[in-house]
């Protein structure tokens, strides 16, 4: 089971990789923002617990989550594998992601990390905002506090893969075919 952990700052691109590294291996992709997101468009208790949770820029709980991806792995046992875009986002998401997984016989085959500069990140958001009409990306302020977070509780995620072999850092600047060669590059070298 190939399960990769796309992972990189808000704006960084995870999304626009995702789907073509789905489409090139033939595995699931798996946002817990849009997952997230469709349940408080639909006002589901889920969505209203996550809406009350994200006011401001916050993220999910850990808790949350976690039942989200639990809930998606169960539901797609026979996949041949999965991209995890945006998720571990805390190190107690990835110590319980890797024991929930274990637990499935399966395991995180490798974190691939977009590596992008703020301003650009700043930048990329602002005109995804203009596009999607999501008001979260057109908010420098909540913009910045999302970039805040990550670099406090997501960044440290990194060194937890680090730790265990699975770390790849990913140019995530240039164009989208060129950024999505880098990442075919790691993915391709485990093989």
């Amino acid at each position: 089971m190939l399960n990769i952990v796309l992972f990189g700052p808000p704006g960084a691109g995870k999304g626009t990789q995702a789907e073509k590294l789905q489409k090139k291996y033939g595995i699931l992709h798996l946002s817990t923002g849009e997952v997230i997101r469709d349940e408080m468009s639909r006002g589901t208790e889920l969505g209203k617990q996550a809406a009350r949770q994200m006011e401001g820029g916050k993220l999910a709980s850990d808790e949350l989550v976690l039942g989200i991806i639990e809930k998606y792995i169960e539901e797609h046992k026979s996949a041949p594998g999965v991209i995890f875009d945006g998720f571990p986002r805390t190190l107690p998401q990835a110590e319980a992601f890797d024991k929930m997984l274990a637990q499935k016989g399966t395991g995180v085959t490798i974190m691939l990390a977009l590596e992008v500069p703020e301003k650009v990140v700043i930048d990329r958001i602002l005109t995804r905002g203009k596009t999607s009409g999501r008001a979260d990306d057109q908010n420098i302020d909540t913009i910045k506090n999302r970039i805040e977070v990550y670099e406090k509780q997501t960044a440290v995620v990194a060194d937890f893969y680090k730790k265990e072999g699975k770390f790849r850092a990913v140019d995530g600047v240039g164009t989208i075919d060129e950024i999505f060669g880098r990442l075919c590059e790691a993915i391709d070298a485990l093989r």
